[in-house]
């Protein structure tokens, strides 16, 4: 079966994947609107494109936080990659390496964070970061990720508990036996009781600076209150993110909640933004808006299921491509010349 877009991918990882691993990657919070809402909100913007304007020579390479990117497509925290492929993280890194883009490893990996570095040496990567009730244990991450080369520490701030996920609740979710969550091996039994620390709040920005000289960018944020005071508290970045409609249901689509936050920001941090990414011209889309980049989740672990390192290329790619052709039937030669003028919220 030839792989022509991003939705192939997900045809073949919900056929071949075990049920309760692909409910897992699949589940969104409650009724799943928000979800699904991530996806239907890129359909409700159109484009404004432009004629005759010398397209024959593209640049499509953006940097982030000074990190120079092939394209301005990376890696979402994701978790237990170990689900959709045997070598889990560790085929993630390299793919991502291989596109010259950005990986962002997530606590809740099945490989450690090491492991994942030395996969991919060179790579650029974050590390998003859970506070634990286990304060000793959160800060031995960030100290472990420091010293094996990971460039920025991402803070997860959606979630003090775990959304209700239907599916998950129903199959009794649990890692299988021989898969571990290895960065928090010792330190607890994550299955349990969730060990995230409920009482974080914004002075805990403050805590991880004291330990860290990596650059702290905080994912989760959905409003311009909030976007002000990440801003305030000394934060490099910012990703849109309602965690894949994972979380609190019924909030907005994080295309839609990015205007408000790139409006807040006013440029003083970079913004980024995941969910529903689902084509090349959902980039543009979001870069015209003012997302600096994307990151993409659920399709990085579809392109996994389907042939690991390999198949993760091949979905990177596939954007990559769609991405270009987007950006040139738009007018635009070069990321610089995206800009809100090339998109209209429908009236339907």
């Amino acid at each position: 079966m030839a792989m022509v877009c991003l939705s192939d991918f997900e045809a073949y990882a919900k056929k071949y994947l075990p049920k309760i691993a692909w409910d897992y990657f699949a589940a969104g919070a409650d009724d799943c609107t928000t979800r699904d809402e991530n996806i239907l909100a890129y359909k409700r913007i159109r484009f404004r494109p432009r004629m005759l304007r010398d397209v024959s020579v593209m640049d499509i390479r953006t940097k982030i936080l000074g990190s120079e990117i092939s394209f301005p497509v990376g890696i979402a925290p994701t978790g237990f990659h170990q689900l959709a492929w045997p070598d889990g993280e560790k085929s993630t890194a390299r793919a991502a390496r291989a596109m010259n883009t950005c990986y962002i490893a997530s606590t809740y990996s099945t490989c450690t964070l090491e492991e994942i570095s030395t996969a991919a040496p060179g790579g650029l990567r974050w590390f998003q970061l859970y506070i634990h009730r286990n304060r000793a244990a959160s800060q031995q991450l960030v100290r472990r990720a420091e010293a094996s080369g990971y460039q920025g520490l991402v803070l997860t701030a959606d979630l003090p508990y775990t959304g209700k996920r239907r599916d998950d609740v129903r199959n009794g979710f649990r890692l299988p036996p021989h898969m571990k969550v290895k960065n928090l091996e010792g330190a607890f039994e994550v299955c349990k009781m969730s060990p995230v620390d409920p009482s974080v709040n914004w002075n805990d920005i403050y805590w991880l600076r004291s330990l860290t000289r990596l650059p702290i960018i905080v994912k989760g944020i959905l409003t311009r209150e909030d976007a002000e005071l990440a801003v305030g508290h000394g934060v490099q970045g910012i990703i849109v993110s309602n965690h894949g409609g994972r979380q609190l249901d019924e909030g907005p689509a994080t295309i839609d909640a990015l205007v408000e936050v790139v409006e807040a920001v006013r440029g003083r941090v970079e913004v980024y933004v995941d969910g529903g990414i689902r084509k090349g011209s959902d980039v543009l889309k979001a870069l015209a808006l003012g997302a600096k980049c994307v990151f993409i989740g659920r399709p990085a672990l579809w392109g996994l299921a389907y042939k690991g390192e390999e198949g993760l290329q091949d979905v990177l790619r596939i954007l990559q491509d769609e991405f270009r052709l987007s950006m040139a039937l738009a007018g635009c030669a070069s990321v610089s010349e995206i800009g809100q003028h090339l998109v209209q919220f429908s009236k339907l």
